[in-house]
């Protein structure tokens, strides 16, 4: 026996634990490639069931405020500016002296009109009386019927004079009034933009202004594809309006809510051809001023509701190349792409408006753990607790009273 053939067969321990370790490793690499090739448990994603339901439509705009009445205060004789007795950037009432021009010659003008006035009044009551005396002796012919007509004729030339110095008295009196410059309306004035002692030659020369902003109005101008969505979703009802009057409400700048809410109360006829857009204006109570004019803020409609609306959580909706779209779970769990038309948001939600109806299974988070074809577990979404007041916001965002008149917005 060669000592090769006593090597193979001769038996050790140390030889027997070299093959049980073997062994033990090529039974570990094998249930390895096992596990790896095993498939995968269906990943977990939390599914809602989609309901039609009634909600608040809210279209919100981009608008800008305006003075309900602006006033160019302007004079309307000529002279030197005397005297500025109001405070620039302070509200005053209606009649509230603004300006005073050197009155010196046009208070003897009237005066010299009043004068001739008293003058032709005499001559007047002159001719008067002698024509009754002539009249009295027309009738025993002691005069001729001339000498009666010419005291006619003197009578009504003397009532002729009389209106016509009347005339210069009145037009007299408002050279002088005029002198003295009032706010027609009650409002803010702004700034003096002649000093004292400047001369004015009349009403082409700006003194300044006055704004009243209570009431304020909103100035808003909605594009004319949204004016057309909103006709079309009036017409087919899926879009309620809560009378032909619309309230609106104002947010600040801050984030603030003006505390009065306005009225829709204009309506441009025709579209902009310039910009395309419709002129829209409400109008807001400001007691306080809050809203100035050249302000910009937020403003939305309320009341408006949509019917039959589907809604789902914003981080549903995922974007593609072709579009919005969302997975939706089918009868055996599998998940597939559905396109949807979401243009409408509050917050957290989506308002699918084309591509879901009611029962629709939609997978809301684990959205990335999943691909179209492949198997899910669903488990109910289970939305978190928001106590803020919400509604739906229609994506109109564009870039924004006393006994108003109804406008009709729908067709």
């Amino acid at each position: 026996m060669s000592s090769e053939a006593v090597v193979c067969t001769r038996w050790s321990p140390r030889i027997a634990v070299c093959a049980v370790g073997a062994a033990a490793l090529l039974q570990g690499g094998w249930a390895c490639r096992r596990a790896a090739t095993a498939a995968p448990p269906p990943p977990e994603v939390s599914v809602l069931t989609v309901a039609p339901e009634t909600v608040s439509a809210r279209f919100e705009f981009v608008g800008q405020a305006a003075a309900s009445r602006r006033v160019e205060v302007r004079p309307q004789v000529a002279g030197v500016i005397v005297a500025r007795p109001y405070a620039e950037g302070t509200d005053v009432p209606k009649g509230a002296l603004l300006f005073r021009i050197d009155s010196t010659t046009y208070d003897a003008a009237y005066r010299s009109a009043l004068a001739q006035l008293a003058d032709a009044t005499a001559r007047w009551a002159n001719a008067e009386r002698n024509r009754a005396r002539l009249r009295a002796l027309l009738d025993s012919r002691a005069v001729a019927q001339k000498d009666v007509d010419d005291a006619e004729t003197a009578y009504d030339q003397g009532r002729a004079a009389v209106q016509a110095a009347q005339a210069a008295v009145d037009r007299a009196k408002k050279e002088y009034d005029d002198t003295f410059i009032r706010a027609e309306i009650s409002g803010r004035v702004g700034r003096a933009l002649l000093d004292l002692g400047a001369r004015v030659t009349g009403p082409s020369d700006l003194l300044t202004t006055i704004e009243q902003v209570d009431p304020i109005y909103v100035n808003f101008s909605p594009s004319d594809q949204e004016v057309l969505r909103w006709r079309r979703d009036i017409a087919t009802r899926r879009l309620l309006l809560p009378s032909r009057v619309l309230a609106v409400q104002v947010t600040l700048a801050d984030g603030s809510i003006l505390p009065d809410t306005g009225l829709l109360n204009f309506v441009d006829l025709a579209l902009q051809p310039t910009t395309g857009t419709l002129s829209l204006r409400a109008e807001f109570r400001n007691r306080r001023h809050v809203l100035l004019p050249g302000q910009f803020v937020r403003l939305h409609f309320l009341g408006l509701k949509r019917p039959d609306a589907i809604r789902v959580p914003q981080r549903a909706v995922q974007r593609g190349l072709a579009g919005a779209f969302v997975y939706v779970l089918g009868d055996s769990n599998r998940v597939t792409t559905r396109e949807v038309v979401a243009t409408s948001w509050d917050r957290d939600a989506w308002l699918i408006e084309q591509g879901l109806r009611g029962g629709d299974r939609v997978v809301v988070d684990g959205v990335q753990k999943v691909a179209p074809g492949q198997p899910a577990t669903p488990v109910a979404y289970r939305p978190a607790t928001d106590t803020s007041a919400a509604g739906v916001g229609d994506s109109a965002v564009i870039a924004a009273p006393s006994a108003p008149p109804k406008i009709k917005v729908g067709p």
